[in-house]
């Protein structure tokens, strides 16, 4: 689990000095800092969804996670722990919630997490995670900077899936095909384009109600492989 401990303390890190220069920015400086996140946002989501090949998967994954977020009130149930959290820790950021949510998906969507953890689950050095938390340690200085304190706390969910992750490597081995690791972060680019959206407030997109897709996608690339082109 080292590779995602420093990864952990690197965001942790990161975000505490982007609040320090958010403390010290003027207010159109700060939203000059957003738009241009959101703008990097909806480019890095393009670029991870273009990867992808099978669009039906990518379709039917985004609608069937759609339906069941809906039914769970997932977005309702997010936006709740975050104020809760917000409201513990005397926060006044009105994008407490935004913060967390797209920071955790930037740094858990992509493919070298998910390769990174594998590696280090299967007792390789855990070259990857580190190199991605150099990234994710710089990345969260500017996202605190436009997003609040909402980034830190996304360390905890980053905690549990990555290192989840490892812990399947662990007990499992190498779970993850390359073809499931593929259609996820092209799924996880889609995602990051809505909450693109979302930051430079053009649309709003229920993307938290469509986080089950990420768990859709897998038994649906499956079938894509095994069972060819009706669902390629």
């Amino acid at each position: 689990m080292l590779g995602t401990i420093v990864n952990v303390v690197a965001v942790v890190v990161g975000s505490a000095i982007g609040l320090l220069v958010r403390s010290r920015l003027p207010q159109k400086m700060v939203e000059i800092v957003f738009q241009a996140f959101g703008l990097f946002t909806i480019f890095l989501g393009t670029k991870m969804a273009l990867g992808g090949d099978k669009i039906i998967v990518l379709v039917f994954s985004l609608a069937l996670g759609g339906l069941l977020g809906q039914a769970f009130r997932l977005d309702e149930r997010i936006d709740g722990m975050g104020d809760r959290l917000r409201r513990l820790f005397h926060s006044n950021n009105d994008k407490f919630t935004q913060g967390m949510t797209t920071a955790f998906l930037l740094y858990c969507v992509g493919a070298m997490t998910i390769l990174g953890a594998i590696e280090e689950g299967l007792g390789n050095p855990p070259t990857l995670l580190l190199t991605k938390s150099l990234m994710d340690g710089i990345s969260s200085v500017a996202l605190a900077a436009a997003l609040g304190i909402g980034v830190m706390f996304s360390a905890l969910p980053l905690l549990i899936f990555q290192g989840g992750i490892t812990l399947l490597a662990m007990w499992l081995g190498e779970f993850f095909p390359q073809y499931m690791i593929v259609e996820l972060s092209s799924l996880g680019g889609i995602l990051l384009i809505g909450l693109g959206f979302n930051v430079l407030e053009i649309k709003e997109v229920k993307v938290l109600n469509m986080l089950p897709s990420l768990l859709v996608v897998l038994p649906l690339a499956w079938l894509a492989e095994h069972f060819g082109g009706a669902f390629g």
